[in-house]
């Protein structure tokens, strides 16, 4: 062989490697994850915060996922901007999960989505599986990037429920159906939620403690929700805005906490995560269902913070906006309706923060 026949084949081998190659590593360059996660020595990527999702874009027809899980995890299967189906990943052991098959050959775009929280479990992607002839190349991360703090309403705990009566079960949690996302999507924008369902800014729901042991201060810094305390050290890309809906669960019934020991903590959270963000814009909301004590401790830090953070804003109150008998799922939770209202209400309010247009 030549030397010029050589170096054409030299630069082409690249190219059908990967045409030849059914695996692809999790942490390969053509793979993107939005949200908190862990790339390990083998190249596998874990994480287990809600909403964390996948991005890549295929050839071939077929693609596929090697993963494993500590406990149950749903997901989404998103191809070219729509949801094809939700599945569940379960088992310790690194299993095959079929995410799209017999598509056209030309090129598709998958986001893998995971739909439930990290209580319930933690996820590993191993690696790809593409068909022989398939190729996988990088999406652009948006141009926008929302990032969240909140409960389960920002979890889309019980979004998938029919009655609000109805208890809660797993599979129907579904963050895709929750405020965050639907407000992403209007505005073309990349998100990561941290968000634990029942926790609260110091106290936990129901908890006949003033202070929970565990709780959102205890939780936000870390790099995972439940599966280790390990810290996160805040390496991902700057979010463009940061919301925090926390403060529900703080002020449920038995043990209600001190205002000013709930506004310390929420302070903190502040500071952390302006400190971390380099003053990023935080908006405060106030949940829909807040009750008075909530309004009057949210009452005292908007005092506490007026003229002291000057990248901290307040969300208007939303407390006649849900409907009970049409807007709530599982367990008095917000459906889909009950949270794309929340997501109606403050998205005027982002777009007036950060001057985004909005759309008819």
């Amino acid at each position: 062989m030549n030397k010029k026949l050589l170096s054409i084949a030299l630069l082409l081998f690249p190219i059908m490697a990967l045409a030849a190659g059914k695996n692809v590593k999790a942490n390969d360059k053509a793979v993107s994850f939005i949200g908190r996660t862990e790339t390990l020595a083998d190249g596998s990527v874990r994480y287990d915060w809600v909403g964390t999702y996948l991005r890549t874009r295929f050839t071939g027809g077929n693609i596929a996922v090697i993963a494993s899980e500590t406990g149950t995890s749903y997901y989404n299967v998103i191809i070219d901007g729509k949801v094809t189906k939700k599945m569940k990943i379960t088992g310790t052991s690194p299993q095959k999960y079929v995410l799209a098959s017999d598509l056209s050959k030309d090129s598709h775009e998958l986001m893998l989505q995971k739909c439930t929280e990290g209580e319930y479990g933690c996820t590993t992607i191993h690696s790809i599986e593409i068909a022989d002839n398939g190729t996988l190349t990088p999406v652009e991360p948006k141009k926008r990037l929302i990032e969240a703090y909140g409960d389960s309403y920002t979890c889309g705990y019980g979004t998938e429920g029919r009655t609000a009566s109805e208890r809660f079960r797993l599979d129907t949690e579904n963050c895709n159906k929750a405020y965050i996302p639907i407000m992403a999507r209007y505005f073309d924008a990349d998100y990561r939620i941290i968000a634990h369902s029942g926790n609260g800014m110091v106290r936990n729901w129901g908890d006949k403690k003033q202070q929970s042991s565990v709780n959102m201060s205890t939780r936000y810094t870390q790099l995972y929700d439940d599966f280790s305390t390990k810290a996160f050290d805040y390496n991902q890309r700057r979010p463009d805005i940061v919301t925090i809906n926390i403060g529900t669960n703080d002020f449920s019934p038995t043990a209600i906490p001190e205002a000013q020991k709930y506004v310390a903590a929420y302070i903190k959270m502040i500071e952390t995560i302006s400190k971390r963000y380099d003053n990023v814009p935080i908006l405060c909301i106030t949940p829909h269902s807040s009750n008075h004590y909530l309004r009057a401790a949210i009452q005292l830090l908007k005092e506490s913070t007026a003229n002291i953070y000057p990248n901290v804003h307040f969300a208007m109150l939303m407390n006649n906006i849900i409907n009970d008998d049409v807007d709530l799922g599982s367990d008095w939770h917000p459906n889909y309706q009950g949270q794309t209202k929340i997501a109606m209400t403050l998205i005027p309010q982002i777009s007036k923060i950060m001057h985004w247009e909005v759309k008819e």
